[in-house]
């Protein structure tokens, strides 16, 4: 170009790229229309196909006005500061205070897992994904062929949409290896229990594990909710005693929450939150308290959710709340999703609640092409003039008078008390930080993570509202909505929860 002298012409001056796509803004609703999943919710997505409309549609220097426009806004809005914060909280919450970076570590060369269901199973796949062999109990061979068969099908729909090999199919479940005698256990370095949720099993089987396993493993339960201070206590190490509470399914969710009872180790917690990463999870230690974290506040919402279809609101207008604030999807479509009939026993039910009556109907959620909703045969869902009248009927028995109730006492009444909740276990000391709250909330419960959490979003929009409007519910409908000492106090002391 030098030598003969031709004319250097700018970048920006050339317009072969981007020509085509001018007057065609089909191009970029489609794109949008494309992605519109995977990008909801967030801004960035959207503003980076702004600016791109912008290079195709806009003069050079207007383009990049548009651009430098929508980037600052982008940084210096809440969705950036949501995801720096929940960046950090994930990496923050690996720091415990009281357990050292040299504390010892017990070496974890092989696992044992109690039970073959969904649960049991999926455990199972993360080791063998680490490189781990496990050792799976059952006790009956037609339960335990089930759940290796189950884990096999995971496997191989992996391997057919490209995720792995067909030799890694094969190298995992050569790593996994099926028992119906609790003495295959007698070797391994750490046993989870993932059998039925009810405290006598529990103590038996902790009973039996105590007496089988060798000194030094790790004897973990799984349970979502139970007091694992009194599961450890039928056992001669309650050192040892720690909870492991996964996520459904167990293969695919991120959150390990690692329960830490009144005797478990320093060594058993930083081995736990050591192999947690190992396994590719992202843990947050907890207490012992009813739900532990993440259950227990999730019980906030659901109460109010249950509240406010009784008192005016359709499930479906509680779930598009829900929904249009970020989450997966609201509390009734995901109980359709998972089944109405969980824990339901047809002998015994007498219509009294509504899902009773949904389960009369064979309204079971999703699997039986109604629950809450009903169904088409791509379950998509619709709202169920059924579940409408269900619900009606029992509102004029009730007594109640329905209201219209409007979309933001919808999310104050779903989500303040959570945030409420979340102070009271920061300050029963059941959560190290109001971090860790977050980032069990966004792993484990589909918290969107441009909103930062329960706490974070707390923090943003103001604590004093938060406060106020929990003592306006408080007077209207009782205990329930009884601020928190730690809420009052930082409100009092124009603190946030970042500040703790």
């Amino acid at each position: 170009m030098a030598a003969e002298g031709r004319p250097l012409k700018k970048v920006r001056d050339s317009d072969e790229k981007v020509a085509a796509a001018r007057g065609h803004p089909e191009i970029f609703e489609a794109f949008r229309k494309a992605n519109a999943r995977k990008f909801r919710g967030f801004l960035a997505p959207e503003y980076n196909i702004r600016c791109i409309e912008a290079a195709v549609n806009e003069p050079f220097e207007e383009g990049l006005k548009t651009e430098r426009r929508l980037f600052t806004e982008v940084l210096t809005g809440p969705q950036s500061a949501a995801q720096r914060y929940a960046f950090f909280a994930e990496r923050q919450a690996n720091k415990i205070p009281d357990v050292p970076d040299d504390t010892p570590l017990i070496p974890i060369n092989s696992v044992g897992i109690l039970g073959a269901g969904t649960m049991g199973g999926g455990i199972a796949m993360n080791f063998a994904n680490a490189g781990i062999p496990v050792t799976i109990v059952e006790v009956k061979q037609e339960a335990l062929d089930r759940g290796l068969g189950v884990v096999r099908g995971n496997y191989e729909r992996t391997a057919s949409r490209g995720g792995i090999t067909a030799i890694d199919v094969e190298t995992r479940m050569g790593l996994i290896t099926g028992s119906l005698d609790l003495e295959a256990f007698k070797d391994v370095d750490l046993v989870i229990e993932a059998v039925f949720e009810r405290m006598d099993i529990k103590k038996d089987v902790f009973t039996r594990l105590d007496a089988i396993c060798k000194p030094g493993a790790i004897l973990a339960t799984n349970t979502s909710a139970l007091n694992i201070d009194e599961i450890a206590s039928v056992t001669r190490r309650p050192e040892a005693v720690i909870g492991l509470h996964f996520f459904s399914p167990a293969n695919v969710m991120k959150l390990l929450e690692i329960v830490r009872a009144d005797h478990t180790s320093k060594s058993v917690i930083a081995t736990c939150m050591r192999l947690a990463r190992k396994i590719g999870k992202i843990a947050v230690l907890v207490g012992v308290t009813p739900g532990f974290v993440g259950n227990r506040i999730l019980g906030q919402r659901q109460r109010e959710a249950q509240k406010l279809m009784f008192e005016g609101a359709m499930p479906w207008d509680i779930d598009r709340v829900l929904y249009d604030f970020g989450f997966p999807m609201g509390p009734f479509a995901m109980s359709d999703l998972a089944g109405l009939d969980i824990g339901w026993v047809k002998e015994n039910s007498k219509g009294e609640t509504i899902r009773d009556v949904l389960c009369e109907l064979d309204r079971r959620g999703q699997k039986t092409g109604a629950g809450y909703y009903d169904y088409d045969e791509n379950r998509v869902a619709r709202p169920s003039p059924v579940t409408e009248q269900v619900i009606k009927d029992f509102v004029a028995k009730s007594g109640t008078n329905p209201r219209p109730i409007s979309d933001e006492e919808i999310l104050e009444r779903c989500v303040y008390p959570m945030i409420n909740e979340g102070a009271k276990i920061l300050e029963e000391g059941k959560a190290i930080r109001a971090s860790d709250i977050d980032v069990v909330w966004e792993n484990g419960y589909g918290w969107p993570v441009y909103r930062g959490g329960p706490m974070f979003y707390g923090d943003q929009i103001g604590l004093p509202k938060v406060l106020e409007k929990m003592k306006e519910f408080h007077g209207q409908m009782g205990d329930a909505f009884k601020p928190s000492t730690l809420l009052e106090k930082l409100v009092a002391e124009g603190k946030r929860f970042q500040d703790l």
